[in-house]
């Protein structure tokens, strides 16, 4: 296994700390930027357009989109402090913001649009300092369920735009640039390989509004009409402070949006260090908090400048993939030319004049793929009878609610209406059974200090554990030896941060037929799972105590999990149970 898994990172040329040819590096950013930029534009259109907002204000939310994104990303790529992946990862527009932008401009206008996005820009920033809390409360089941219900609260909108078209167009102009438009993506990404699977949307794109121009569909007047250069013709809407009923209500569904969206950096954030480097490494999570909290600032500053909410893509993840440069310099590069981008109307005009049933077509296929991004996060992280019914009832109350299927009378008075949006009904569904289910779940905890001393109340814990479960001496045996080793090299790893006062959370539980143990600590720097997985199967006798610490805690357990933030370092063990104690006996 682990040969295979080298040979697959061969292909990785320049890692994010080497510096490839100042020209190799443009060139990708450059490839980046056309491929990111056409969803940085049209995302915004149609919400604006979706709500029946002015062209000018149109102008200025993409000027500022375009702009905030191109920035964040330069700033995801160099690592300022604490804020920043250091990965090249790219800030567009945030698809499962859609549905409630188009709602908030409706009811409130674009000054409360950006109210409610820099307040909920405060639910990232908030969550990269304490990231570790996320874990059983935002699953992949969650996450998923609520991506698929992106679509279904959507797609009205997307309909209603294949039939945006002028009087005097013939009326077969609509479904050909659209049916081009389909085509062409479809078979770009069902026949093509390679750097033609990437530009797949671009080409459908491209390919819907040659034919729509073939009837005078596309608005050559806006591009002519546009300058090479400058500010947009729109300004800032400003902010909308006096909170009025619409601001409350709509405000749960920003902030389950900007939930979603930690959940989708983090994804990304994990996907691009897999691909980066030439050795295969545990995922940093320190990166990880990095990128939450520049994606919190992309927010934060979409918000003040008004337009729409911003996230992370991973479209850099399969790019990185597919070239083997994984360099820092490229990320710069790709946020630089969306900057540039930003203050070129005439190429943002270019964008803008598509029509609508081509941006329909183009739509169709992305929230397509974003179903099928959900149901996969779901599938993979395994399906069970808990995730099964907790991923099924959602989606469909989602549908029902959506839909107006479900008690609609009472539900339109509920909260003023909170839970007509789908995506927030099956949300929360999804999110209170998940609570349901982890709050019910037996657990022990112990708090003791980060010390050798902690020894014999954490071996009590466990010898107690085991038999309250019912488990043989043998796994009692082992629960303890794999506590006390797991404590030995944490604390080991800690040396360098003398004087620093340390407490340690020691969470037991029962799953799967295993024993799970979570430490809960901060500790040093060096990653337990990047040594054991590099351990060889032969112990020699120059090994390090360190070392052979690390191999018994291999032997000992069935999977060893490390996951390190700035402040919190969370190891989770898993041990085999041998079975109930014989006779009873404890």
């Amino acid at each position: 296994m682990k040969s295979n898994y080298s040979d697959r990172r061969t292909g990785v040329r320049y890692q994010p700390d080497e510096k490839p040819p100042m020209a190799l590096a443009f060139g990708l950013g450059l490839q980046l930027a056309i491929l990111s930029v056409a969803a940085t534009v049209l995302v915004p259109a149609i919400i604006i357009r979706a709500a029946g907002e002015s062209e000018s204000y149109l102008s200025w939310a993409v000027f500022a989109a375009v702009a905030v994104c191109g920035a964040t990303t330069v700033l995801q790529a160099v690592r300022f402090g604490q804020i920043g992946s250091g990965y090249v990862l790219l800030m567009s527009i945030s698809g499962a913001s859609i549905a409630i932008s188009i709602t908030a401009l409706a009811q409130g206008g674009p000054a409360m649009l950006a109210t409610l996005v820099v307040v909920s820009s405060l639910v990232p920033l908030a969550l990269s300092t304490r990231l570790w809390l996320l874990r059983r409360i935002l699953t992949p089941t969650v996450t998923g369920t609520v991506i698929m219900l992106i679509p279904v609260t959507v797609m009205s909108h997307v309909f209603d735009m294949l039939k945006d078209v002028p009087d005097e167009v013939p009326a077969v102009a609509a479904p050909l640039s659209a049916l081009a438009t389909i085509l062409v993506i479809a078979g770009s990404v069902l026949k093509g390989t390679g750097t033609w699977r990437l530009w797949a949307l671009v080409t459908g794109v491209v390919a819907g509004s040659v034919v729509a121009g073939l009837f005078g569909l596309y608005d050559m007047d806006r591009v002519a009409e546009a300058s090479w250069s400058g500010l947009p013709k729109g300004a800032w809407p400003g902010f909308d402070l006096d909170f009025a009923p619409v601001f409350w209500t709509l405000l749960p569904a920003f902030v389950l949006v900007a939930l979603i969206d930690t959940m989708q950096t983090i994804s990304a954030s994990i996907a691009i260090q897999h691909v980066s480097w030439r050795q295969p490494r545990a995922v940093d999570f320190r990166a990880v908090q990095g990128a939450v909290a520049a994606a919190g600032i992309a927010k934060l500053l979409a918000g003040l400048s008004g337009t729409v909410p911003n996230t992370t893509y991973s479209t850099t993840v399969s790019v990185t993939e597919l070239t083997g440069v994984g360099a820092r310099s490229v990320g710069i590069a790709l946020g630089a030319v969306l900057i540039v981008l930003a203050f070129l109307p005439k190429a943002l005009a270019v964008v803008l004049a598509i029509p609508g049933p081509v941006v329909a077509a183009y739509l169709a296929v992305f929230l397509a793929m974003l179903f099928v991004i959900g149901m996969n996060l779901v599938v993979q992280d395994g399906i069970d009878y808990r995730k099964g019914l907790v991923c099924g009832v959602a989606f469909w109350v989602g549908v029902g609610f959506q839909n107006g299927m479900i008690f609609p009378e009472s539900v339109s008075e509920f909260a003023g209406g909170l839970l007509q949006n789908g995506m927030t009904a099956g949300g929360f569904a999804a999110i209170l059974m998940t609570l349901f289910t982890d709050l019910t779940k037996p657990r022990r905890r112990l708090e003791v200090e980060f010390k050798v001393s902690a020894l014999p109340q954490i071996r009590e814990f466990l010898l107690g554990f085991a038999s309250k479960s019912g488990w043989a001496a043998e796994t009692a045996n082992r629960l303890d030896a794999a506590g006390e080793e797991t404590l030995l090299t944490l604390i080991r790893r800690d040396e360098a941060g003398e004087g620093r006062k340390r407490r340690l959370l020691l969470v037991a539980y029962k799953e799967d037929g295993e024993a799970v143990l979570e430490f809960i600590a901060s500790t040093g720097e060096e990653n337990l799972q990047d040594r054991i997985a590099l351990l060889g199967p032969r112990i020699d006798e120059t090994l390090c105590e360190q070392e052979v610490s690390l191999r018994l805690l291999r032997h000992l357990t069935s999977s060893v999990r490390h996951q390190q933030y700035h402040d919190t370092d969370i190891v989770t063990v898993r041990v085999a149970a041998s079975g109930p104690i014989p006779n009873g006996r404890t």
